[in-house]
């Protein structure tokens, strides 16, 4: 099994889902020096609490804010990963069930 998706993602739904876009740029990315793990799609909410980081240094606690949004994006990001790796689970039993009843 791939890590790709085989099932077009509209499959089950009554409407056509968006596609997730990137909101920050990878130029933004690299010269803010963000490790390559950490550019998904909440990446531009941690570039927003760095940028807080630097402008409050000694008193960082203020950016708690920033902090909570990157959290709370990564945490929404990780529940629609884990979706969709569920989603695609089921249509792949779904297609081999389908095809042991076509087979008998």
């Amino acid at each position: 099994m791939g890590d790709d998706p085989t099932f077009d993602p509209n499959v089950g739904f009554g409407y056509k889902r968006m596609e997730r876009k990137m909101v920050a740029c990878e130029e933004d990315l690299i010269s803010a020096r963000i490790p390559p793990k950490f550019r998904d799609y909440c990446a531009h909410l941690l570039l927003d609490y760095h940028v807080c980081r630097y402008k409050k240094m000694p008193l960082i606690y203020r950016c708690a804010h920033e902090k909570h949004a990157y959290i709370s994006c990564e945490h929404q990001d990780y529940v629609l990963r884990m979706k969709e790796f569920e989603r695609e689970k089921r249509l792949r039993e779904r297609k081999l069930r389908l095809n042991e009843c076509e087979d008998e």
